[in-house]
């Protein structure tokens, strides 16, 4: 028995405008959420055409131009732009009838160029029982035939499942929405030994040590410590035949541990250090979660992978941003300050759920709506991106 996806009804309508685009093939990207029992998909976003795409001459159509480079880069910067409980769960391709036979190796492939792109940056390691089957949907641009297949990513030998593909209309009217603030402040030595002060390694370390900190936090759900097993609607009345979206708003506090556990033993190591980072402020955080019986634990799951990514997502933008403006060769160490930018989010049409972005002091809003488009094909509105958060340093 294959996997089943649920999938909002506007996907259909979006994949069946690209199809009369086609030539002679598009890809693009499925967002969604797994869950144990089946698994959701809340968005469709082609793949941003590269400048020469635009202008090249028709030639005999071929999946060997196929830039997998290009999409996989794609699909990290969306994955940036995704809160706790979304992430990429799929690649999909629309091709004409000739290329049929060949689109499904090439998806294949893609699948997994992608997961390993998007697992290479995280600082946390999927659970045993996590889902880790991917979608690879294939839709014949003349005859509008949809075929569904997974590929287990976690198996590179993994063959092809086939899978339900299926629409329902307001997807996500009742997904629950879990948010929290979380005060940051880390400091990260630079050791003497290290070699050029590698700034940005030498945070992702620091980075994956707060983040095994945030792993072993104690989370409460609107004040109460709740079992991971049971079911995080319980006791909370259900509104049924409600089609406009509504979301269950939880407000989540976080407490990390002051100091090790009395039968923990410490070990002190002395190190000569040249410097240090420190990373100081407050995060605005948030996950959604599917309304089917979801277990508390997923939930918690869904914001602390948030809480992670969106930390270590905001260096790697700075780092990138000091890279482009100042180059990597800068030898000045004194005493700097760098702002890193600030969390946004805005609302995803006909969904109760919000995409996230981020934005630095000087970004204009027109910027911010030109990489909504770009990234996730979708235009946004200056007065619906709701700044989440005061500056962090």
């Amino acid at each position: 028995m294959g996997r089943t996806y649920l999938v909002e009804e506007g996907i259909g309508q979006y994949l069946t405008e690209l199809s009369t685009k086609v030539k002679p093939y598009v890809t693009g990207l499925l967002i969604g959420q797994c869950s144990p029992q089946r698994d959701y998909v809340i968005r469709a976003v082609r793949t941003p055409l590269k400048e020469q795409q635009q202008e090249e001459s028709v030639g005999p159509p071929k999946l060997a131009s196929l830039d997998e480079e290009w999409i996989t880069t794609h699909a990290s910067q969306v994955s940036r732009m995704l809160p706790g409980g979304l992430l990429v769960l799929g690649v999909f391709m629309i091709v004409t009838p000739e290329l049929a036979k060949d689109s499904q190796n090439a998806l294949r492939k893609l699948i997994f160029s992608v997961e390993k792109s998007l697992s290479k940056r995280r600082l946390w390691k999927p659970a045993e029982e996590e889902v880790s089957d991917r979608a690879a949907l294939q839709i014949c641009s003349a005859t509008k035939k949809v075929v569904c297949r997974t590929y287990d990513v976690q198996d590179p030998k993994s063959s092809a499942k086939p899978a339900d593909w299926k629409y329902q209309s307001a997807l996500t009217a009742s997904w629950v929405a879990l948010g929290c603030t979380v005060n940051v402040n880390i400091h990260i030595p630079l050791l003497a030994t290290s070699p050029n002060h590698d700034l940005e390694k030498n945070t992702k370390n620091g980075l994956n040590r707060w983040s095994k900190q945030i792993e072993d936090s104690v989370f409460l759900i609107n004040g109460q410590v709740k079992d991971e097993d049971t079911e995080l609607l319980e006791g909370q009345k259900k509104f049924r035949g409600n089609t406009q979206p509504s979301t269950q708003f939880s407000d989540v506090k976080v407490l990390t541990q002051l100091c090790q556990g009395a039968n923990a033993r410490s070990t002190a190591t002395v190190q000569v250090c040249s410097g240090s980072i420190n990373l100081r402020g407050a995060v605005k955080c948030r996950a959604y979660i599917h309304s089917n019986k979801p277990k508390v634990k997923e939930a918690i799951q869904a914001l602390k992978r948030d809480i992670i990514n969106t930390l270590s997502d905001r260096c790697e933008i700075l780092f990138e941003d000091l890279i482009l403006n100042e180059g990597p060769q800068k030898k000045n160490f004194e005493r700097e300050y760098h702002v890193l930018p600030q969390r946004l989010f805005v609302p995803v049409a006909g969904s109760s759920v919000m995409l996230s972005d981020y934005k630095f002091g000087d970004e204009a809003a027109g910027e911010i709506q030109e990489r909504f488009v770009e990234m996730l094909d979708q235009p946004v509105q200056a007065e619906d991106m709701h700044i989440a958060e005061d500056i962090s340093t």
